[in-house]
């Protein structure tokens, strides 16, 4: 394909340029990535802790039921 640009200039094509934009942005990602690898630590809850009860009735949810019309 014949570019417009016929002055001798090498002209960026759209697919070259994304992929240096694409090539720039995985750069990026792997050094903001990279800080916050460590190493695995290991479960701190006993069995009775992983086993009980999370959700509570508060008022937030008692709310959220009303406005929905899920009977209470």
């Amino acid at each position: 394909m014949k570019n417009d640009n016929d002055d001798g200039e090498a002209a960026v094509g759209r697919r070259g340029f994304l992929r240096g934009v694409g090539v720039g942005a995985l750069g990026v990602g792997v050094l903001a990535v990279s800080p916050l690898a460590s190493s695995a630590k290991a479960d701190s809850e006993t069995y009775d802790e992983k086993r009980k009860s999370r959700y509570r009735v508060t008022d937030d949810v008692k709310a959220y039921y009303r406005v929905n019309r899920y009977p209470g």
